[in-house]
């Protein structure tokens, strides 16, 4: 390999100080001079070995060539496509919501509290005093080459010098203790769409955690609960109605629909197995208007 030459050109094992390596090449310099008689073509490799193994970034380049593969510096490259991608991407925080069938039927305003985790004020969000990881240069990674001939990957690995972070902390925030963010109640008032259904989202953008030096967004994941008397399934509303023998002989009943009291007349013939339906009393969601469906159950004591 190339990187043994280097070192036995100068004299020296790979795990020599930079200042070993100094005094290897003042003394090798002086000896193979060409004004001293020395020969010309040993002193230039001399000069060239320490030229690379002098500074550190050159040495650290040759003893892992992988990072500077055909011209291109693998880190360069990685790392740039890295920043790109985290400065781009915006993380969101997930937040249950409990919604009754009422509420999604009227698409109210409702007001909701949460917690949130907010900047850090004492250190701007920085999480204290920190410096580049020496490892990964601050990428949070580093990229390793396997294999050999024409069976080549370079593979991108998690620094485990700073896990990952790209950073080392030198003193951490007194307040936040390197998290960069504190726990805050927020309280937030939401329009609920009519309409809306179970696993749907509402997005609130910018009003998420505190995270990577951004504020990302609330995405809100609603929960629709069904009450005791009302559901929803798709576009129709479900009213559950548990009648008594003395409500059965009566010509109509009340439904206490969402846009208000609903008074229907029985039919002549009553039929438990079937829902009653009425015609566009549902959700009216994409064009689409749904039914009001009444399932009826007869509940009595018996004598």
């Amino acid at each position: 390999m190339n990187s043994e030459n280097h070192y036995k050109t100068l004299g020296v094992n790979q795990h020599a100080s930079q200042d070993e390596i100094k005094k290897a090449y003042r003394k090798l310099a002086k000896e193979n001079h060409p004004d001293k008689g020395g020969d010309p073509e040993k002193f230039k490799k001399i000069s060239v070995a320490y030229d690379i193994l002098g500074d550190e970034n050159k040495r650290k380049d040759y003893d892992n060539p992988t990072s500077n593969f055909g011209g291109f510096n693998f880190n360069d490259v990685f790392n740039q496509m890295f920043n790109q991608t985290r400065k781009k991407r915006v993380h969101d925080t997930i937040l249950n919501l409990d919604i009754t069938v009422f509420e999604s039927f009227l698409g109210v305003d409702k007001k909701i509290k949460f917690k949130v985790k907010e900047k850090c004020n004492t250190c701007n969000g920085n999480g204290g005093e920190k410096r580049n990881c020496d490892s990964c240069k601050g990428a949070g990674f580093t990229v390793t080459r396997i294999g050999s001939g024409m069976f080549v990957q370079m593979v991108q690995i998690t620094c485990q010098s700073c896990d990952g972070k790209g950073f080392i902390f030198i003193k951490k925030c007194n307040t936040c203790y390197g998290t960069t963010s504190i726990d805050r109640i927020n309280e937030l008032e939401i329009k609920i769409p009519h309409g809306i259904d179970n696993g749907q989202f509402l997005r609130v953008n910018g009003k998420g955690d505190y995270k990577n030096g951004t504020i990302g967004n609330l995405v809100i994941k609603v929960n629709l609960i069904s009450t005791e008397e009302f559901d929803k399934v798709g576009n129709n509303l479900i009213y559950n109605k548990f009648f008594t023998l003395e409500e059965i002989q009566e010509d109509s009943f009340d439904i206490p629909h969402p846009s208000g009291k609903l008074n229907v007349k029985f039919p002549k013939t009553i039929d438990t197995s079937l829902p009653m339906r009425l015609k566009g009393k549902g959700f009216n969601s994409d064009g689409y208007k749904g039914d009001l469906l009444v399932n009826q159950f007869l509940k009595f004591n018996k004598n």
